[in-house]
């Protein structure tokens, strides 16, 4: 390499650090440290290895670049704004600021984000996920002569990510399924918020990410030594059976009177500490958001390459369609984001009285669904054939060919919410993840980003409620269906009964803005002869009324408690007090029905109401209003029989009467 190039090297990577240092400090808000510490490794991939097209961020063969260490944003602002991506220099200088497109931490609605990171960890979950699409896709699209899919995921980690658990447990499936595609840069500073990072992390990541199945190399002076940065990266993408790790050990804050401490990683140098910063880099200190001409020129031959890449590919699919017309247009069913012709028929429906938990009807929907739609691919948390969630004619994935569509994440279910997320960011392909409901509290921080995100990602969530029985009340989610509703753009859907599970599958595969989740029995329900589709879609519906005039009481119920609303309706009728059963599977879908829809199935005049809920009865007075009575479970479970459970919580026809009683009386 010549010394010019050397040069422009040092111009080019001091170029990036000075503009993520100027937009913190125009902000007096943000991370400088990793920017000035983690630019050369940036630089030496988005230059030299990352097939992109800034001009076409969409481009579907695209390598992705996942910042997982989310807090050094202003690195990634300044390598889109510096390589031709629609980020104006305005941008940066509104970094952190009121509806600017640079937030504190990365968004992807953002063209060149590729994921919304910040929560340590989940970038890196996102990129395996991302690995796993790329090696799904390329299996099922790639034929001789076409490498329709062929391309690399990156991230870039930090100290915090790599302690994170739910980052380990992806590392874990990652090297298990030998995702030879995914490169994980470490900046290793050592260095973390409250101090050395040894004040609570002194293991030997190399050796663990090696007994891991990883392929590890170590760069020593990633503050500079950007010949070794690209012979790495080179190796690396030479790896085809197993993911790799890149120690890069840094110096957060480098060149910066901080340097090497924490106090460099979360605040503002100030006017001083930037003016320092810049002369001990050679940079004149009274310039701010200063793009030297030679290194503007070298960062923007990222556009015509990126065009080029996408001109030989268009190229090449072109040719494709020709050779393969069937798999082409599946091809482009799925990156618009469409659900093949007839994906809705023959969908399993059920006779009146059929004895079926929905946790069953929902396998076997989810297998009709399979069978129409090739890109629908999932898996569990170690129980699918307890969650009934298995594609039975499809093999186990394998992550070095692609081929099979049942994942099998192990006992990881937050690293399998977080790994669903980047299969949906990575776009087009329809995925699920399983397991019983209790456990979704240890899928809650990647659920709340796949609602942030409008990820469409489906979750199966069964064995909903004490009626789980003797496994008892650490595996009784009494108060997760109540707390789940509090998350925005997530739909939560506990159908009565099997037909309405089909309809609620329906509705899961039809929504592409946002996450579903549908939760289900472990115990058989009769179907209903009542159930609605269209009732299901809206959210809430009366499904049975014990006569033609004006209701007593409404009760509404949900799940497997809307049997209960129903035979505690015809003892009530029988003594004269009149009710319309309302089936509500969910409150969110509801809640978006326009005022005379809602009104016409909650009529405002009736107002003594009576829900019926296994769980925790903390919000139902947004239906019930003062005069109601929630019928549920405020207390945990117990570990007996899942009817004796039922019966002595209250769960029974009896309670659901004894209130209506005391409304009426």
């Amino acid at each position: 390499m010549s010394t010019v190039q050397n040069d422009l090297d040092r111009l080019s990577v001091n170029t990036l650090r000075l503009l993520a240092v100027d937009a913190i400090q125009k902000a007096n808000s943000g991370h400088p440290g990793l920017p000035l510490g983690a630019a050369p490794m940036a630089y030496v991939l988005w230059q030299r290895h990352l097939n992109h097209a800034p001009s076409q961020p969409s481009w579907p063969n695209r390598d992705r670049f996942v910042l997982s260490a989310g807090h050094g944003s202003s690195l990634l602002y300044s390598l889109l704004h510096l390589t031709g991506y629609d980020l104006p220099m305005e941008q940066l200088k509104q970094f952190r600021q009121w509806e600017s497109l640079t937030p504190g931490h990365p968004e992807a609605h953002l063209a060149g984000v590729e994921a919304t990171t910040g929560p340590l960890g989940q970038g890196l979950c996102n990129a395996v996920g991302m690995a796993i699409s790329e090696r799904f896709l390329a299996n099922r699209f790639n034929r001789p002569g076409f490498g329709l899919v062929d391309h690399h995921t990156y991230t870039l980690v930090g100290d915090g990510c790599i302690m994170e658990g739910v980052a380990m447990e992806a590392v874990s499936l990652a090297g298990h399924l030998g995702l030879g595609r995914l490169i994980v840069l470490y900046d290793a500073n050592d260095v973390t918020l409250d101090g050395p990072a040894d004040l609570a992390f002194s293991e030997d990541v190399e050796r663990r990410f090696e007994g891991q199945g990883w392929h590890v190399q170590r760069v020593d002076e990633g503050d500079h030594d950007l010949a070794t940065l690209d012979s790495a990266m080179i190796a690396a993408k030479s790896v085809a059976d197993k993911p790799s790790l890149i120690v890069v050990k840094t110096t957060i804050g480098f060149a910066s009177p901080k340097a090497g401490t924490s106090a460099a990683h979360g605040a503002p140098f100030g006017p001083d500490g930037v003016r320092t910063v810049k002369t001990n880099l050679g940079w004149d200190p009274d310039l701010h958001f200063h793009v030297p001409e030679p290194a503007g020129d070298h960062f923007r031959t990222a556009v015509k390459k990126g065009e080029e890449l996408v001109a030989a590919w268009n190229a090449m699919v072109a040719d494709y369609r020709k050779a393969h017309p069937d798999l082409a247009t599946q091809w482009e069913s799925l990156k618009a984001g469409e659900l093949p012709a007839g994906w809705e028929e023959g969908l399993p429906k059920w006779e009146q009285g059929k004895s079926l938990a929905t946790r069953a009807a929902g396998g076997q929907v989810l297998n009709s669904l399979a069978q129409k739609i090739p890109w629908l691919i999932g898996g569990d948390a170690d129980i699918g054939t307890s969650t009934q969630t298995r594609l039975k004619d499809e093999a186990s994935f394998d992550g070095r060919t692609g081929s099979g569509r049942n994942i099998h994440y192990g006992v990881r279910e937050h690293a399998m919410t977080a790994i669903a997320n980047g299969v949906a960011l990575y776009g087009g392909l329809r995925n699920y993840v399983s397991t019983f409901f209790v456990f979704a509290d240890y899928m809650r921080p990647a659920i709340r980003l796949a609602a942030m995100c409008g990820l469409p990602v489906t979750y199966v969530w069964t064995h909903d409620s004490v009626a789980v029985g003797e496994d008892g009340p650490t595996h009784q989610p009494v108060e997760h269906l109540m707390a789940l509703r509090t998350i925005p753009n997530l739909v939560i859907l506990r159908p009565a009964d099997a037909n309405e599970t089909t309809a609620a599958w329906q509705i899961a595969m039809k929504k592409d803005d946002g996450p579903v989740g549908l939760v289900l029995t472990r115990q058989s329900l009769p179907a209903l002869a009542q159930a609605d589709d269209a009732g299901v879609a809206r959210g809430a519906y009366v499904m049975s009324r014990s006569w033609e005039g004006d209701p007593d009481v409404l009760l509404i119920a949900t799940g497997s408690e809307v049997q209960l609303a129903l035979s505690a309706q015809q003892e009530l009728a029988a003594t004269g007090i009149h009710t319309n059963v309302i089936s509500m599977p969910s409150w969110e879908l509801f809640i978006a029905q326009d005022k005379s829809y809602r009104d016409s199935v909650l009529p405002p005049t009736v107002t003594r109401r009576v829900s019926v809920e296994a769980g925790v009865t903390f919000g139902w007075e947004r239906w019930l209003g003062d005069g109601g009575i929630a019928v549920g479970i405020d207390r945990f479970g117990a570990s007996a029989p899942g009817p004796e459970v039922m019966d002595k919580l209250g769960m029974n026809v009896e309670s659901v009467v004894d209130a209506v009683r005391k409304l009426v009386s």
